[in-house]
């Protein structure tokens, strides 16, 4: 039998990992990247007062889990953002690789006027 490396668990060990290393703040908070099968979420969030500031999905779009949605989405979370005046973002791509939607979404971000 063929054993295949388990992806979930590697996705999980490097969640844990980054985590460790970043966190927001009320003057720096985080973009946090969901990334589902049909779908991708983006969230920024403050850890010191752990309250979600701006939030984003691409739920409703007709095309919603590919790169343009995640553009979208990318651009719309950085659009809220810059209506509660936040500039500054660390960037949280979830333990997902860097890669096909998660930067689509970061680089819709980086357009829409977040710096990270």
């Amino acid at each position: 039998m063929v054993s295949r490396p388990d992806t979930k668990k590697a996705r999980a060990r490097r969640h844990k990992r980054v985590r460790g290393k970043i966190s927001g703040t009320a003057e720096c908070p985080r973009l946090c990247v969901f990334r589902s099968t049909n779908n991708i979420y983006a969230q920024i969030i403050d850890d010191v007062a752990g309250v979600t500031l701006v939030s984003a999905n691409s739920l409703k779009m007709d095309n919603g889990g590919n790169k343009e949605a995640a553009r979208a989405v990318g651009k719309l979370v950085a659009e809220r953002a810059k209506e509660k005046n936040i500039v500054d973002v660390v960037f949280d791509r979830g333990g997902n690789i860097y890669h096909g939607r998660v930067k689509e979404l970061a680089e819709g971000a980086r357009e829409g006027g977040l710096n990270f």
